[in-house]
């Protein structure tokens, strides 16, 4: 089956998720992505595990094995003087560069897009920063943590009294990812027409307004209206929430008044319970939701604590009620529709025994999206790539390798 991008030519000088997720990504449709990494030490995943039977391990690392399927991996030393002009040979043939230096590092180092451009007009370089090529910050260093700060979207997660938070595994990395991979498929259809390379300039804490904070700036701009924290609901028509139930939590959203009705004919089996019916509380469910939203979910509380999140899916189902229980990640891993649909995948390499991680973002019909091969040892593919490709000798390699410089 054919490849979305194949013949396609990137090079990934980027480490731990944001880059090397879109690079993955990449990989997957078909590209040719070769991963460059600082001798020694390599990516910055390498070191963050999860390791089997927790023994840290250069190339064992799960997130590196996740984030770098079917990548070619060299080391290379882009600041010592023979390592950049060495990258620079590499660039003439490519099609794509994903970096994540900071502006001002790639100015030091003459690999800005000014300088990279005149090397290989039809490049297009994909520079993932945590606050993108201009503004105040453009310099500063920072973590998912600090994106997520900064980007607004820390403010609206958590409970409405206690402390804002950050979201969970570094979320905002991996949606970079996606925004840069998206960006590169738009600016290599560009090129069809005008054959010009160009600069993606994309900011991880901006991605958090793209994905989940563009509504609430909206909100503010035009009403001025300020959105809180709201722990485990949304202030919305009741409900908008998530509740314990026997054996663990329900996802309770229910926007329309028949699928509410429903499942309030579940809990009363067969009627709205009266409890419901003769207060008058709750006859405009965005009030109860703002104001009784307590009070509702203690009326509820003996009723879903005498079910299981199985038994309350099964009767939402029957009776067309979107909610869901909320999983732990061994039953997703076991979920039956998941893998009927071959979402996961298994990876394998050597001495470790294989493990499942999601596969195919998406399913074309008549291009595949795979990842057959396993992530790339340190160095794993020097051979291929200056040998091979550029042409140095077997004394030019070791001498590279003897300086530090691969």
């Amino acid at each position: 089956m054919n490849k979305t991008l194949d013949g396609i030519r990137v090079l990934e000088l980027a480490q731990y998720i944001s880059g090397p997720y879109c690079g993955m990504l990449l990989a997957g449709l078909g590209a040719r992505v070769t991963k460059i990494e600082k001798p020694v030490v390599g990516d910055l995943s390498r070191r963050c595990g999860p390791f089997p039977e927790n023994i840290p391990h250069t190339d064992k690392s799960g997130l590196f094995h996740y984030l770098n399927r079917n990548k070619r991996g060299i080391t290379l030393d882009i600041r010592k003087t023979t390592g950049r002009e060495i990258f620079m040979k590499l660039l003439k043939d490519a099609d794509v560069l994903v970096e994540d230096l900071l502006p001002k590092s790639a100015k030091n180092l003459k690999l800005d897009f000014s300088h990279l451009r005149e090397v290989n007009p039809k490049l297009i370089v994909v520079s993932i920063t945590p606050f993108g090529q201009t503004g105040p910050y453009k310099d500063y260093k920072a973590y998912a943590i600090n994106a997520s700060a900064i980007g607004g979207m820390s403010t609206i997660v958590g409970e409405p009294q206690r402390e804002p938070l950050t979201p969970p595994f570094s979320l905002g990395n991996f949606q970079t990812g996606i925004i840069a991979a998206n960006a590169i498929m738009f600016a290599l259809m560009a090129r069809q027409k005008n054959e010009k390379g160009q600069h993606l300039d994309i900011s991880e804490a901006e991605s958090w307004a793209i994905f989940h904070t563009g509504n609430v700036v909206s909100a503010f701009i035009y009403s001025g209206r300020k959105r809180n924290r709201t722990g485990h609901r949304t202030f919305a028509p009741y409900p908008y929430t998530l509740l314990p139930c026997k054996d663990g939590y329900l996802s309770m959203i229910a926007l329309r008044g028949s699928e509410w009705k429903r499942f309030l004919e579940i809990v009363g089996e067969g009627k709205v319970p009266e409890w419901y019916a003769s207060d008058d509380r709750f006859k405009d469910r965005l009030k109860a939701g703002l104001e009784y939203a307590d009070v509702l979910d203690s009326l509820l509380s003996p009723w879903l604590m005498s079910h299981t999140r199985q038994e309350i899916f099964d009767r939402c189902r029957k009776n067309h009620v979107p909610f869901t229980p909320v999983r732990n990640m061994d039953e997703v891993v076991n979920c039956e529709h998941l893998n009927k649909r071959q979402y996961f995948k298994e990876i394998r390499c050597s001495e470790i025994k294989p493990y499942k991680c999601p596969g195919a973002p998406v399913r074309f019909s008549k291009s595949s999206w795979d990842l057959n091969k396993t992530a790339p040892s340190l160095s794993e593919h020097n051979n291929d790539v200056y040998r091979e490709d550029l042409g140095y000798s077997n004394e030019q390699l070791v001498q590279l390798q003897q300086s530090g410089i691969v």
